[in-house]
């Protein structure tokens, strides 16, 4: 990190010219910024965007097919909370050299760690199988079965965190976050009304009944998930940041936040353009198939290569928050860039996870059933790990003068309150479909 932040420093530095005379024209400038911006994209980037996983682009593909653009400025809301969600846990995890599990083990009692981790890793679990099928799917939209493409797939995130570093793995994540660039252009294809998406950003809009409050609750569920709390901070703590990185490391946590959910929108935003009104929609690969007839082949074959980025960023990313909670909460080693012989539960964990991930994904499972099941512990684990989050970012013993401030309370207890009654809301309704009472 601190090598990032000396690259980060000398771009953003003073410039002269050929002759060495004053400082380049604007556009250098921001050339200069855009190095800046990639020499400290990291963990906040990386977590936030592997919350696009199969997952969340069904359920944002969805939000378009069946309102249109009426959940634009929820989606709006829901950015704030993830930049203040991400940026408490890279805070935990740059001033205290240590991440969420870690933490919560040392201030909490053990037996609500234990649960947590263990639902954590359970959902985890749950949510690789699916990151798997939606490689499946991406590839079978452009004609090669499923077969021949999971087991390799498997194979080379398994290889890229067993024999690379932390840093090497990293930048492999941020470009596979390149493929999230597909739904823009996506966008474009579908024609949307620009005017009406302009108003729905930034008008307060809000539909009555139980169906865009459902899926109000899965927006913010799909968005600010568990793992990429325990993610952002380890990945910060594997980096090896110090408290002097803070600002570029808050940076990266914010950036991270708002070009996922600008992604979100968009591939919302194209929905809605293209399908808008057709209803609900089952997964990222039919909301692929449904785009073909009215955006073109090209906003088909663009959604297929984002899913297949999306799902393989998740793919790693996923497996790696629940193995760094695990060591963390028993005290071992955990770090990407250590050999097997020295962290065998956390790569273990690691591998235990691809294997089930892919194994399960090559069956006929319904892989609806299985997010629904996912959920659940999402459900259960969300409240709880969102609430300590908050208090060890309130508490100076933990981060000293670096505890949130009066104000930055106020705000943070509103954010994750409301996160965590969204949550709890998600919960309640999956259970009660789960018996037939929903």
């Amino acid at each position: 990190m601190t090598r990032d932040l000396e690259t980060a420093a000398a771009t953003a530095g003073p410039r002269t010219g050929p002759e060495g005379g004053p400082a380049a024209p604007g556009h250098r400038r921001g050339w200069k910024r855009v190095v800046a911006v990639a020499a400290i994209a990291g963990p906040g980037l990386v977590a936030a965007n592997a919350g696009n996983d199969a997952a969340g682009i069904a359920t944002y593909a969805s939000a378009g097919s069946q309102f249109v653009y009426g959940t634009l400025f929820f989606m709006v809301l829901v950015t704030v909370a993830l930049v203040m969600v991400q940026e408490m846990a890279v805070r935990l995890g740059a001033y205290t050299g240590k991440g969420l599990g870690a933490l919560i083990r040392e201030q909490f009692s053990l037996r609500l760690t234990a649960l947590a981790v263990f639902c954590l890793l359970l959902a985890n679990t749950g949510l690789v199988v699916s990151e798997f099928a939606g490689i499946g799917a991406a590839f079978e939209l452009l004609g090669v079965p499923k077969w021949a493409v999971i087991p390799p797939a498997a194979v080379l995130l398994w290889a890229l965190v067993l024999f690379g570093s932390y840093r090497w793995a990293e930048r492999i994540f941020l470009l596979m976050s390149l493929a999230f660039f597909a739904y823009p252009v996506a966008m474009v294809l579908g024609h949307p009304d620009w005017g009406q998406v302009g108003s729905h950003l930034l008008i307060p809009h809000v539909q009555g009944g139980q169906a865009f409050i459902l899926l109000a609750v899965a927006l913010i569920g799909t968005t600010v998930s568990p793992y990429m709390q325990f993610y952002a901070a380890a990945g910060v703590v594997d980096r090896g940041a110090k408290p002097e990185d803070y600002k570029l490391i808050r940076a990266d946590a914010v950036i991270g936040a708002v070009f996922a959910c600008v992604i979100s929108l968009t591939i919302i935003i194209a929905t809605a353009s293209a399908i808008g009104g057709t209803g609900p929609l089952q997964s990222a690969a039919q909301a692929a198939e449904a785009l073909k007839p009215v955006a073109g082949q090209g906003a088909e074959l663009l959604f297929a290569f984002g899913l297949i980025g999306a799902s393989a960023l998740a793919g790693a990313v996923v497996p790696l928050s629940a193995s760094y909670a695990v060591g963390e909460a028993a005290g071992v080693e955990r770090s990407v860039s250590r050999r097997f012989r020295d962290a065998p539960l956390f790569l273990g964990l690691f591998t235990v996870q691809i294997i089930l991930g892919a194994a399960v994904a090559m069956t006929p499972v319904d892989v609806i059933q299985l997010l629904i099941g996912t959920q659940v512990l999402q459900g259960l684990i969300s409240p709880v790990v969102l609430v300590y989050l908050l208090v060890l970012t309130n508490r100076r013993t933990v981060l000293g003068a670096a505890a949130n401030g009066p104000r930055y309370r106020i705000a943070a207890t509103v954010v994750v309150l409301a996160v965590a009654a969204m949550s709890t809301i998600l919960l309640v309704q999956t259970l009660l479909s789960w018996l037939g009472l929903g």
